[in-house]
């Protein structure tokens, strides 16, 4: 390591350095974007973002993992979300909001961020919206993946998965050789707990009641793009690149 806590760049192989400097030079020339992703489990926001991010150099911010993060790194915010998690009790909204805010100052964020998971409520939106309103921005989209509750049960109630492995199966789309087995060991596969239809069904009753008035507070600033989330993910990326175009 040099002094002064900075990298020694002899340490780092040129290919690694090369790979930084392309990417930042096609980094640069990217318009800045503030996104928020809003979308029920397995509308398949897992599988774009990652798309999004690298596409428009973005960072993304998923709330819980940034709060485990600042907690972590005993930041103050951290300190004080910690007490609160302790207690059992839920972490403020202008705690999370404060979190947001930090993170969105690191480099990986100067060309804007992908929010998930986060804001659930109009109270919430409205609060990250007065903190980037204080840095002079806002949120440019909102990127509602907009599915049917029936397809999204078909997607997820049919996941079956071998524990020791990691192999995933779906009864309609990819399914085991032999039914309930896996393939390469045999052995039988299990359906995760939140993966039955009774979880799946609450877990949509209350992403309905708690999202639909934060997507119908971004409409009035006409700033969503509704996906048709139950298209091939090929089709949905080329969605995404057509709402952020």
């Amino acid at each position: 390591m040099a002094s002064g806590g900075g990298v020694d760049l002899e340490e780092i192989p040129s290919v690694d350095l090369m790979t930084e400097l392309l990417r930042r030079m096609k980094c640069s020339s990217k318009p800045d974007k503030r996104l928020i992703l809003i979308g029920p489990p397995g509308s398949g926001k897992g599988t774009q973002s990652p798309l999004i991010k690298d596409e428009y150099c973005l960072c993304h911010l998923a709330t819980g993992d940034m709060l485990r993060a600042a907690v972590a790194a005993k930041t103050p915010l951290g300190i004080k979300a910690k007490e609160t998690m302790e207690k059992g009790e839920l972490v403020s909204d202008d705690l999370v909001v404060g979190i947001i805010d930090e993170a969105i100052k690191k480099p990986s964020c100067q060309k804007g961020f992908i929010l998930d998971g986060f804001p659930r409520t109009v109270a919430q939106a409205e609060k990250l919206d007065e903190m980037l309103g204080k840095q002079g921005t806002k949120i440019d989209k909102v990127l509602n993946f907009a599915i049917d509750d029936a397809i999204l049960e078909e997607r997820i109630t049919g996941r079956w998965i071998h524990p020791p492995s990691g192999r995933t199966y779906h009864t309609k789309f990819t399914p085991p050789k032999a039914p309930g087995l896996d393939d390469v060991t045999g052995e039988p596969l299990i359906q995760r707990k939140d993966d039955t239809a009774e979880v799946l069904k609450s877990r949509l009753e209350a992403f309905h009641r708690q999202t639909a008035p934060v997507i119908d507070y971004y409409s009035k600033k006409g700033n969503v793009a509704q996906l048709h989330a139950e298209k091939p993910p090929k089709e949905v990326t080329a969605e995404v690149q057509k709402a952020l175009a």
